[in-house]
């Protein structure tokens, strides 16, 4: 019933910057907390930022300060600016949220993840 697409992601050079989107779309009631992740290869899966439907933010001690989460509710879109980028921010990243379901007039969570984008930063 929902499907999420990413969006952005590249090949750049070290100090530049991109930004992800991560739209979901279908038939959902709400979106709950949104979230990006990214994996290196050989390492597991890391928590970057999250935004709750409140606007309330949280960033990796590696992406604070230099990446921006924000979300468009409207719309049903996450977004992560990465500025200043460096080597070790090559990654998959993905995005993970939950949106919730008006099902038998029953509100059900769903969760979802993005098919993941990749981002290379040469050094």
């Amino acid at each position: 019933q929902v499907q999420v697409v990413e969006s952005g992601g590249g090949l750049v050079q070290s100090g530049g910057s991109l930004r992800l989107s991560c739209t979901a779309s279908g038939t959902f009631f709400s979106i709950g907390f949104m979230e990006w992740y990214r994996q290196a290869p050989g390492k597991e899966r890391e928590l970057v930022a999250s935004i709750t439907n409140r606007n309330e933010i949280k960033y990796s001690d590696s992406a604070k300060d230099r990446f921006a989460i924000s979300r468009l509710n409207a719309n049903g879109t996450v977004y992560l600016q990465m500025n200043n980028l460096k080597p070790g921010d090559t990654a998959v990243y993905y995005c993970h949220m939950i949106v919730y379901l008006g099902t038998n007039f029953e509100l059900k969570s769903l969760e979802v993840w993005g098919q993941g984008k990749l981002v290379t930063v040469l050094s």
